[in-house]
């Protein structure tokens, strides 16, 4: 009876001549320079081996996860851990350590990773995930919503870190640098629909919600009920997201019109996504218009720690600067002493709150200083209708002082927007202007606790 042939070797005699295909075991061709065969070690690759060693030795010591459990380690998790209701001497499943899913969204952020659903995937099979994990069985779900859930609690953890390193005497809101950037939405262009559009969606989602509910009295034993439940649960938020996208569409309209009558243009039709109905369309450093959030961080420039941050959807940062110093105002009871901004952000409007309101001196550049030198004008003069505080920026901006202190807007916040750029930050994993705020969150607590740790680095080696 003939050897048997590979499927391998079947295929190759249909692409090549099979006479000139070598052999497939290379110890059996001819040695031209000396007598017998080459003795090679050959890879076998189906040999059952016994190996021995704990999560501990598979991942090294200097490695990137156990900076980042030491780390965690060091937070106040309290909030979290009020919640468990397991508690000893009473019966319930035991809980999952809020400090393991803490730290596998931070090293999830650092790597540039935002699904729950990979972040599953690799702790089964990426050593630094596993031994975050230490043998505790997660699941995207579990995942999913210690992330989404816990909006406040993620908001109290970037005070409690910041305000420790303000005790420290590592931050000291001196002055601040404030900057935003464009994040994609998790909605695509085609999402976004018209009034009539979005009624039409709006009648069809009712009529299905409507449909799966007689179906379900009338035939109980088509589906179980787990699948039941999940259609019924897609129909209702579909239906509540067409709802949301109409009331926003109407909110975005009464926006443009009441810009329409300061500009004097048409006011254009206004569009809503059925997929994230808070999304806006705005204009992206390449030039183009896609669905996305204009995220916000406020960094001191002194540790490059962040102190604040927020996620909108507003085109522009005109009004982004007085909302942040109040936030900041709320987090540590501090106002900053200066903020560096870009032109974006210098409106009359917003200059003047931070003066009045929060006594913060705003350092931005003014605008078409060239063509006002050019035509004779001092650019740095008092203009018509300027506020004294507006007044004293133009002028502030004209001195050496305030050029030299400018410098530094761009080694923070722009540092800090290429640090979130190269951890991932580019389109939002998530839906929802609440949720997105969580992830600006994660990426803010990430880049603390690395930044905390080079801090105490930095002062233990001024000390010795």
């Amino acid at each position: 009876m003939g050897k048997k042939r590979s499927a391998c070797h079947v295929a190759a005699e249909l692409l090549f001549d099979i006479e000139e295909l070598p052999e497939r075991n290379p110890c059996r061709t001819e040695a031209a320079s000396h007598v017998g065969q080459p003795r090679l070690r050959i890879p076998v690759r189906d040999q059952v081996e016994f190996r021995s060693a704990s999560l501990e030795e598979l991942l090294p010591p200097n490695h990137e996860a156990r900076l980042v459990w030491e780390a965690v380690c060091r937070l106040d998790l309290s909030p979290w851990l009020s919640e468990v209701k397991a508690v000893e001497g009473h019966v319930g499943r035991n809980a999952t350590d809020p400090r393991l899913l803490v730290a596998l969204w931070v090293y999830a952020t650092l790597q540039g990773e935002g699904s729950a659903r990979e972040i599953a995937r690799l702790c089964t099979c990426h050593a630094a995930y596993q031994w975050l994990c230490g043998g505790v069985p997660l699941n995207h779900h579990t995942l999913g919503d210690f992330r989404s859930q816990g909006g406040e609690k993620w908001d109290a953890l970037l005070s409690e870190l910041v305000g420790g390193l303000m005790a420290a005497e590592l931050v000291t809101l001196q002055c601040v640098a404030q900057d935003g950037m464009r994040v994609r939405a998790n909605a695509g262009k085609s999402s976004f629909r018209r009034e009539a559009t979005l009624e039409h969606c709006l009648a069809q989602a009712q009529q299905q919600v409507e449909t799966l509910k007689r179906l379900a009295e009338e035939n109980p034993d088509e589906l179980d009920r787990r699948k039941r439940a999940a259609r019924e649960r897609a129909a209702r938020e579909r239906e509540e997201r067409i709802e949301e996208a109409l009331a926003n569409r109407k909110q975005l309209e009464a926006e443009r019109e009441k810009r329409a009558k300061t500009t004097g243009e048409p006011a254009k039709e206004a569009r809503a996504s059925t997929t994230d109905p808070q999304a806006r369309h705005m204009k992206f450093a390449n030039g183009g218009y896609a669905p996305g959030y204009n995220t916000q961080f406020m960094t001191d420039t002194h540790s490059g720690i962040i102190v604040g941050v927020e996620v909108t959807n507003a085109g522009s940062d005109g009004q982004e600067l007085p909302p942040m110093l109040d936030q900041v105002r709320e987090r540590y009871e501090q106002d900053p002493a200066s903020a560096l901004v870009d032109g974006g952000f210098a409106s009359k409007e917003a200059i003047t709150d931070a003066a009045e309101n929060h006594g913060c001196t705003v350092y931005a550049p003014l605008k078409e200083v060239e063509k006002q030198l050019a035509k004779g004008t001092d650019p740095y003069a008092k203009k018509k209708g300027d506020t004294p505080a507006v007044a004293a920026w133009r002028e502030r901006m004209g001195t050496v002082a305030a050029k030299a202190l400018y410098k530094l807007r761009a080694q923070t916040a722009e540092w800090v927007n290429a640090q979130c750029r190269n951890h991932g930050l580019w389109q939002m994993p998530v839906r929802g202007q609440a949720k997105c705020r969580i992830v600006a969150l994660l990426y803010a607590i990430s880049h603390n606790l690395m930044q905390t740790l080079n801090l105490h680095a930095k002062a233990a080696k001024m000390t010795t």
